[in-house]
């Protein structure tokens, strides 16, 4: 294991070290045939990601997870990824896919799956109007590590905002006109969603169709949208955000959402599942800054009302830590599977609490050290004062290559968000080449 653990970081520290190959530096040519929109296009990247972890064996959520392995404290894991993307344009059509492959080795264990991100038919009959049919990412909200407007789409990674993620089937129509004064542009998209049981079954109650509107205003040099999503596999919800360059390099951005009639699932230490309905009133407010010499500051504060309480997530941490001493004394894990469904139906998921803090400062190129970019990104969970902390360099140096080695440090008392988390530190290397 010690020696495999060698050869993935010695290759690391080469790839991210490593001279541009000479095949980076081409001949200059000018060919008219390359200066015209082709009709097909075909592109995407292959990325390869080796980590190494360090196992909090201790954690509740290392326990629910792991509670049937015998797992090293240090566990090595590799994920490989293809993303490809293509589109066709005749006239006034035009045709775009998405496809992501992911494939991984973790745990002893192989695993494997394709999903189609994006596939949908667009048409503009005019310059002021757009047509689309199909699966799509709308990508609603502005602000950057998450998006409480964003209705009809998946919930971001706030570790790693920027990734793709897959749609959902739509058919949406986009109007614009522009005016001369105030009120500079004027957009309606209005969305029709339907959920049965071969279109996105997982949106919510099946055998409906739900529809959603933006309104997007240009006013003032302010970009503002008002957000509403209606029918009867989802309660309603209405939403608004802005996004405003106070100077060039300084910019402001806010969300507010609520959710009516919004059910919170949760399970105290005794596994007694409650309900609560409320209408939920969540929001974002956050600001973006690049100085002169290129050092980027994202700052954002988010409440999510949707959220638990610190007592109901330290009753769910009480009640894994009995479920795994009750499968140690007598083998039985149906409480861990308990556990486990309370998981799948909110209080497992990706930032569970209410209220974060997010900060990231990257700058470009410091110390003229070209094709560089050092970063260094912060998320707080500012109930329990948990966090997780991950600095990272990112190498472009080789012709459509990019290289990152990022680490992820956490932190957290027991009970803690973050502090329950199953690792306590990851390190991985990503390579992606671009075609």
């Amino acid at each position: 294991m010690k020696d495999r653990h060698c050869f993935w970081w010695l290759c690391a520290l080469f790839l991210l070290f490593a001279p541009a190959p000479a095949w980076s530096a081409e001949d200059y040519s000018f060919d008219l045939s390359e200066t015209e929109k082709q009709p097909f296009y075909l592109g995407g990247y292959t990325e390869f990601s080796p980590e190494i972890s360090s196992a909090d064996k201790g954690a509740a959520l290392y326990r629910l997870k792991h509670y049937n392995h015998d797992e090293a404290v240090l566990a090595d894991a590799y994920a490989f990824k293809l993303q490809l993307e293509g589109s066709y344009e005749k006239g006034m059509a035009r045709l775009f896919t998405r496809i992501n492959v992911n494939g991984g080795y973790a745990f002893d264990e192989w695993s494997d799956e394709a999903n189609v991100y994006e596939g949908y038919l667009s048409l503009k009959p005019s310059s002021s109007l757009v047509l689309e049919a199909g699966k799509k990412t709308l990508r609603w909200g502005k602000g950057y590590a998450w998006n409480p407007v964003a209705f009809l789409d998946r919930p971001k990674n706030p570790d790693d905002p920027e990734l793709s993620l897959e749609g959902i089937v739509v058919a949406s129509a986009d109007y614009t006109r522009s005016f001369s004064g105030p009120l500079q542009t004027l957009s309606f998209t209005p969305v029709l969603i339907p959920v049965y049981d071969s279109f996105n079954d997982d949106f919510g109650r099946a055998d409906h169709l739900n529809v959603a509107g933006k309104v997007y205003l240009l006013f003032y040099d302010t970009d503002i949208d008002f957000i509403v999503l209606s029918g009867a596999s989802k309660t309603s919800r209405y939403g608004a955000d802005f996004s405003r360059n106070i100077t060039p390099s300084f910019e402001v951005h806010g969300e507010v959402a609520r959710i009516d009639d919004y059910q919170k699932k949760a399970i105290d230490s005794l596994g007694q599942i409650s309900v609560t309905e409320y209408d939920a009133f969540s929001y974002l407010l956050g600001l973006r800054y690049l100085t002169e010499n290129d050092v980027t500051t994202i700052v954002e504060y988010y409440h999510d009302d949707t959220g638990y309480e610190a007592k109901e997530m330290a009753g769910y941490f009480s009640f894994i830590d009995h479920a795994y001493n009750t499968y140690l004394s007598t083998g039985n894990e149906m409480l861990l599977a308990k556990a486990t469904v309370a998981s799948e139906s909110g209080v497992g998921r990706m930032n569970p609490m209410r209220d974060y803090l997010y900060a990231r400062i990257s700058q470009k190129e410091p110390f003229d050290l070209l094709y560089f970019t050092p970063a260094i990104t912060c998320i707080m969970n500012l109930q329990d004062s948990s966090f997780s902390l991950s600095p990272e360099v990112i190498y472009t140096g080789i012709t459509n290559m990019e290289v990152r080695l990022k680490a992820n440090i956490i932190q957290g008392e027991d009970a803690s968000e973050y502090g329950e988390k199953p690792n306590d530190y990851l390190v991985e290397l990503r390579v992606r080449y671009f075609f």
